[in-house]
């Protein structure tokens, strides 16, 4: 299957004040293919975020430098304008930031923020744009869709408000979707039902997903594949329980097994630690 997403030799540099350079990311390379889940994890500071962003062309022109190859549906991004990446940015490509209040605009309504999306890269009317919204709030699950689409998201909790950056991030039918942390703020229950509406939404749409996170519980729940990041590499690659019970790499097996039990006899690792979760 044709990747959506096929990622080579990506390199990540930052520059001090003082003009000192130093590699934050380091021959990084990953495909994601149509309605798969790759995953990216590692420990804060890996350089797991700083991926996202360069994929998008998100990273500070002044004080950072990207390099190595990214294609999109067959298109090299590497370099792009800005002009040819806002093109791309929410419609071929979305991303879901882990922190709502700082995604959201708090002077905008809610339903509001999300069709402005959708008139960025749609020639619909305002009225048009404003409609789908509505229908996209519903779709992810929000109950009282036209309530919420009037509030501000300082009257809405932090679960209601990254539903809301979920609508804005699939409202143009995205080909990729990255999820940079997308449960961070979210208790154990609210993280369940956040995983399985993007199951849900990602099988309906044949999505693919970069699931970039630190924690093996979320991973389990979507990734088909992970990949373990250290100090700016890869270290090694492989289905998440493989890699739990078979890894020959020590930083690989503490981080997995602080977070796993041992499966007992017919259960799935997903349902393993969504029992340990919501025991919490």
């Amino acid at each position: 299957m044709e990747s959506v997403l096929q990622v080579r030799n990506l390199k990540i540099s930052y520059r001090s004040r003082a003009g000192e350079a130093f590699a934050a990311v380091e021959d990084l390379s990953l495909d994601v293919a149509p309605g798969t889940t790759v995953g990216l994890m590692g420990e804060s500071g890996c350089g797991k975020s700083s991926v996202a962003l360069a994929l998008l062309g998100l990273l500070p022109k002044e004080n950072s430098e990207v390099s190595g190859s990214v294609r999109f549906l067959g298109t090299e991004l590497l370099p792009s304008n800005d002009r040819a990446l806002q093109k791309i940015r929410g419609a071929g490509i979305s991303l879901i930031h882990q922190e709502p209040s700082l995604a959201l605009s708090p002077m905008l309504r809610a339903g509001d923020q999300v069709a402005e999306v959708i008139r960025a890269h749609r020639t619909w009317p305002w009225k048009k744009c404003r409609v789908e919204a509505l229908a996209m709030l519903d779709r992810v699950g929000l109950r009282d869709a036209r309530r919420i689409f009037r509030s501000y998201p300082h009257q809405l909790s932090g679960g209601q408000c990254q539903r809301i950056v979920l609508a804005q991030a699939l409202s143009c039918s995205p080909r990729l979707l990255i999820a940079d942390e997308p449960t961070a703020h979210l208790d154990a229950r609210g993280q369940l039902e956040f995983l399985a509406l993007l199951d849900q939404l990602q099988r309906q749409s044949a999505l693919a997903l970069l699931l970039i996170s630190h924690a093996p519980e979320v991973q389990a729940r979507l990734a088909d594949r992970i990949l373990i990041m250290r100090a700016g590499r890869i270290l090694e690659e492989g289905r998440l329980a493989d890699l739990r019970d078979h890894s020959p790499h020590p930083y690989t097996r503490s981080l997995l097994r602080s977070h796993l039990r041992p499966s007992a006899p017919g259960e799935s690792l997903a349902s393993n630690l969504a029992a340990q979760e919501l025991a919490r």
